[in-house]
């Protein structure tokens, strides 16, 4: 048993996060007949809906405790910026572009100062992605709520034999990662209990840290859509992850029997060591809690890997596919086996 914190100890335990989403789908049964129908590939980060020459593709996701920083600070003009980032980083992960974007908004007080200000930080991440918000919904309640929460989903398409689903992965392949502009919006949970149990303000100012605390925590989620796109556009890929929730363990997605093998990892901002210091978090937590800087993951021939990193400031290699199981972080022989 860890002596530090933990994600289950602040709450949030992954496995049977992971166990009550099997009990859900495994209820999910009925099978559409005609056009529309989901292609049934296991561990995407976005559906695949079967549509004449293309595939349409859903994937959903929301901005989490995050938004407990904002209202703190009450700062909201950039959690729209995740909302939209949670959403268009799992779509691109099947090479599909993203078009459409519904926002949903539960509140227990409408407040349209607060609701104005999340719509320009939807409108800049719709901007940044090329996509458009058609539509959503506010709902007002009080007896459920306290605060706000703020979530989305995300309609996009990729043509037939375009789509990347992990499952050309192979043996020689390298990992080739993008870098994150900070913990993006998962892993809250357990930073927030740290620095409330350690007496950190958000209006703290940390060495290493460009600005306060709470500065650096709501520092928007990176976008990859554009380059993402250019690169499945250009080169040759494999696989394509985005390190959210679960952290390594989001590259178990990929082809089964293959050990990815993380031995040169990209060395992470100053924030997450921050919160492993100061939380007595072990680094095999920290490595399946937050993306250590590492928010985008591409998996593709080696070739191609060293044109990206060539090409792009953000990219590196990091490591390399070979047989086995897993994933390994190997400064640390850290094994993550299921996810």
């Amino acid at each position: 048993m860890s002596k530090g914190w933990t994600y289950s100890k602040a709450g949030v335990d992954i496995d049977e996060k992971s166990r009550a989403i099997g009990s859900l789908v495994d209820e999910l049964k009925f099978k559409r007949k005609g056009m529309g129908q989901m292609v049934r590939v296991p561990g995407l980060f976005a559906s695949l809906i079967d549509f004449g020459d293309l595939y349409l593709t859903m994937a959903t996701d929301g901005v989490g405790t995050k938004l407990l920083i904002a209202k703190e600070l009450g700062i909201w003009n950039t959690v729209g910026i995740d909302c939209i980032a949670m959403n268009v980083n799992d779509t691109i992960c099947v090479n599909s572009e993203p078009i459409s974007f519904v926002d949903y908004i539960a509140i227990d007080k409408p407040d349209d100062a607060i609701t104005r200000e999340i719509g320009i930080g939807l409108q800049k991440g719709a901007e940044m992605s090329n996509m458009e918000i058609v539509g959503g919904e506010i709902a007002v309640l009080p007896e459920m709520v306290n605060g706000i929460d703020l979530s989305g989903t995300c309609l996009g398409f990729v043509e037939k034999g375009r789509a990347i689903t992990g499952e050309t992965c192979e043996e020689g392949d390298v990992i080739v990662s993008l870098r994150s502009s900070g913990l993006h919006s998962n892993g809250f949970t357990l930073a927030r209990k740290v620095l409330e149990s350690s007496n950190i303000s958000l209006t703290d100012k940390i060495k290493g840290l460009a600005g306060t605390v709470g500065e650096e925590l709501l520092t928007p989620t990176e976008i990859y859509v554009k380059q993402v796109l250019e690169i499945t556009r250009d080169r040759t890929v494999h696989g394509l992850v985005d390190i959210t929730g679960g952290g390594l363990r989001n590259i178990l997605r990929m082809r089964k029997g293959l050990r990815y093998v993380i031995d040169d990892p990209v060395a992470p901002a100053p924030i997450f060591g921050i919160i492993q210091e100061l939380g007595d978090v072990e680094e095999k937590e920290m490595y399946q809690t937050f993306n250590m800087s590492m928010g985008f993951m591409i998996i593709l021939p080696e070739a191609d890997a060293t044109e990206i990193v060539k090409k792009y400031k953000n990219a590196d290699i990091i490591g390399r596919v070979e047989k086995g199981n897993g994933v390994l972080f190997g400064p640390s022989n850290i094994l993550y086996e299921n996810y």
